[in-house]
């Protein structure tokens, strides 16, 4: 495979390894997922929505490669999951939100796909149409958390759920990004992508679409929930990414003005004194005009 790949798609995105970084049957599989149980399950209930810049793995059981191409199965993961939560006493905050993502996100994305699939793919609410600039590729947009979890996207096809839709996805949104685009990338660049769970995952859930069919407002923030997350540096980015936040609010605000999550945004935005609220767009402004 490694010698197939080289020689066929020498300039495809991401970095190819002499060894295969997940397994790649069922005995691996099963040895992989044990080792989850053992040393990182206890912590998932605390740690499943943390993000470390330099780091993947953390607490979660990266599951999902092996699992959408049938070398382990749900029920498999859920029974094992729960005997060794009772036999081992695993906290119920882990127990719950591992088996909730098993069972419950899992199984409703299907769902979702299976009855509203084409129907998000092709709404296009926003309207948006900007395509996937190059530096989105190579890790190299100057946003620090950006291209920190995009390299480390390119080294293993992975990062984990919060890293893909508040990081990632989030940003994608405020720079505008054709949905279609955004599509492509993660189809792309993911170890674990299928059409069934991107399309649910991308169009609907974070990039809005499918103008909420599936979730009831837009995931998106400025800097200070990713400095709350995660353990990113201050720098010049927090003032890009703030400038990129507001302009989304303040162009798209009749549509938050009516969200009754988000409409006090709007409000605030407007409570910041002119000066402020200029620099603000005019940050957002000007990245976007440089992005490539």
């Amino acid at each position: 495979a490694y010698g197939y790949v080289a020689l066929y798609f020498p300039g495809n995105p991401g970095q190819l390894d002499e060894q295969p970084l997940y397994p790649t049957n069922d005995g691996s599989t099963y040895q992989w997922f044990d080792q989850f149980l053992k040393t990182r399950f206890h912590g998932f209930g605390d740690y499943e929505d943390a993000i470390v810049a330099d780091a993947s793995i953390l607490n979660h059981s990266i599951l999902t490669p092996m699992l959408n191409v049938g070398l382990i199965t749900p029920d498999e993961i859920v029974n094992s999951s729960l005997t060794y939560a009772r036999e081992h006493k695993v906290p119920l905050n882990a127990t719950e939100g591992f088996i909730r993502q098993i069972i419950g996100w899992r199984e409703f994305i299907r769902g979702v796909y299976e009855s509203k699939g084409r129907e998000e793919r092709l709404k296009h609410f926003w309207g948006f149409d900007r395509k996937m600039p190059l530096s989105f590729y190579e890790g190299t947009t100057g946003i620090d958390p950006i291209d920190q979890t995009i390299k480390k996207v390119l080294k293993t096809g992975y990062c984990h759920h919060i890293e893909r839709l508040m990081v990632l996805s989030n940003f994608m949104m405020l720079c505008e990004l054709d949905p279609d685009a955004v599509y492509r990338w993660f189809m792309e660049l993911f170890i674990d992508a299928y059409d069934w769970v991107m399309v649910p995952n991308v169009y609907g859930m974070s990039q809005f679409a499918d103008g909420g069919l599936m979730s009831s407002k837009p995931y998106i923030s400025g800097s200070n929930y990713l400095m709350k997350m995660g353990d990113y540096k201050k720098g010049d980015w927090q003032v890009i990414w703030d400038g990129l936040f507001w302009r989304f609010m303040h162009l798209h605000r009749d549509f938050f003005e009516r969200n009754p999550r988000m409409g006090m945004l709007v409000k605030m935005f407007d409570k910041m004194s002119e000066e402020k609220r200029l620099c603000h767009l005019n940050e957002g402004n000007t990245f976007l005009a440089e992005l490539s």
